[in-house]
């Protein structure tokens, strides 16, 4: 931990800490659990999952995600009142908020790019609290605090990725420049009546007839090939079923040419300090093991507001096995036990058709470099506009039948 320095606010005092277990568990969770919407984000940014992927080896130095996080405690009786998890990068990948232009333009004018700050929720693309605090003043006084350390550390940029509103409120106040770019949210309500959909058949019905005709044929396409799923929830999965996900989970990154972000060691450790947040869908091809998907959940009540699908692997290939394992079993998961939303992350417009509509997520920039600030916020402008019009693009092509 480094030595505490004052920040402009004489009623805080900041700390930088590089190691998450320095910061006790219960108290980050409960500044976690005070924000808006802090309960119903799922676990990315409990103190469990972000130490694990410290201790893990998934976030350090070695992987160019060097965790510096920024902590502000009241001065007289030491209590948490802001935190946020800021890494020290020296690359762009596994933010999901793409930047590589902006780094390019940098190389081209001879200035450096990296290191940059990110506050994020590493190779996670959901949305959530990132600058967690107490209150208004607080969370401002957290947005100097890291602008004050972007500095210090001579780093070219910060960045808050996937924000929510109270962080986009206090970093707009403090000038950091707005970025929109797009997901793909499903969401259990009826288009034409508003209400949850009853069954898999009642959310088929919602469809075109061209839509849900494609849905049939692929899902026959598993059936037929005699794949069949078993679903485990929470304490239910067990030391085998993490190994077998993890198994698919890797091969399926290193078939596509690249390292997996995650190993073994840090699903072992969220499945163990986490089992509420864990959804786990396992294909089987008779006696055989032959794919897996894991769907995060939300942790507010017995029946989660939300279900983000996360991660898929396989080992053997089956025509539409990706759409099955990673929409069409979670979907169904999800109209069964009343989840109001699955979000399936960045990219991928082939989620229109099957019911995921592009939905606005934000996140907000600093420039320390005067010249580069004024040409990425007329770009971010452009941006925007664009990005407004891909999105209502997509959304005249929703698979949805009009009303009559």
């Amino acid at each position: 931990m480094d030595a505490p320095t004052s920040s402009e606010s004489t009623d805080y005092v900041t700390q930088v800490v590089h190691d998450p277990r320095e910061i006790a568990a219960d108290e980050w969770d409960a500044l976690l659990r005070a924000q808006p919407d802090g309960a119903a984000c799922g676990p990315f940014m409990r103190h469990a999952y972000l130490a694990a992927l410290h201790t893990s080896g998934c976030t350090n130095a070695a992987t160019g995600w060097t965790p510096h996080w920024v902590t502000l405690r009241q001065r007289f009786s030491g209590r948490l009142a802001a935190a946020a998890p800021l890494y020290v990068k020296r690359h762009s990948y596994g933010e999901y908020v793409f930047d590589w232009a902006w780094a390019a333009a940098h190389q081209r004018h001879g200035l450096r790019y990296y290191p940059k700050g990110v506050v994020a929720v590493p190779f996670t693309p959901v949305a959530g609290p990132r600058l967690l605090a107490d209150g208004a003043a607080a969370r401002a006084a957290l947005v100097r605090a890291l602008l004050d350390q972007a500095r210090a550390l001579g780093l070219s940029s910060l960045h808050v990725l996937l924000d929510t509103p109270a962080d986009e409120a206090a970093a707009q106040a403090a000038g950091l420049l707005a970025r929109e770019t797009v997901q793909f949210h499903w969401h259990n309500r009826h288009p034409v009546h508003g209400a949850a959909f009853a069954d898999w058949d009642d959310f088929l019905a919602s469809l075109s007839q061209d839509k849900r005709k494609k849905i049939r044929q692929e899902r026959r396409k598993v059936a037929d090939a005699g794949v069949t799923f078993e679903v485990r929830r929470g304490a239910h999965i067990n030391a085998e079923d993490w190994d077998f996900f993890v198994r698919c989970y890797a091969q399926t990154y290193w078939e596509h040419g690249n390292p997996p972000y995650l190993n073994r060691a840090f699903f072992h450790a969220v499945g163990a300090a986490l089992p509420e947040h864990w959804l786990l869908f396992i294909a089987r091809m008779g006696e055989r093991r032959i794919a897996a998907s894991l769907v995060a959940l939300s942790d507010d009540g017995p029946s989660p507001s939300a279900a983000y699908g996360r991660y898929w692997g396989a080992l053997a290939r089956v025509d539409c096995l990706h759409f099955e394992a990673c929409y069409y079993q979670p979907l169904a998961w999800c109209i069964a036990h009343g989840v109001g939303r699955f979000e399936g992350g960045a990219q991928g417009e082939h989620k229109v058709a099957r019911g995921l509509l592009p939905v606005s997520v934000h996140s907000r920039h600093w420039l320390a470099h005067p010249a580069f600030a004024d040409a990425i916020a007329y770009y971010l402008d452009r941006e925007r506009a664009a990005t407004d019009e891909y999105r209502q693009a997509l959304r005249a092509h929703a698979p949805f039948r009009q009303a009559p």
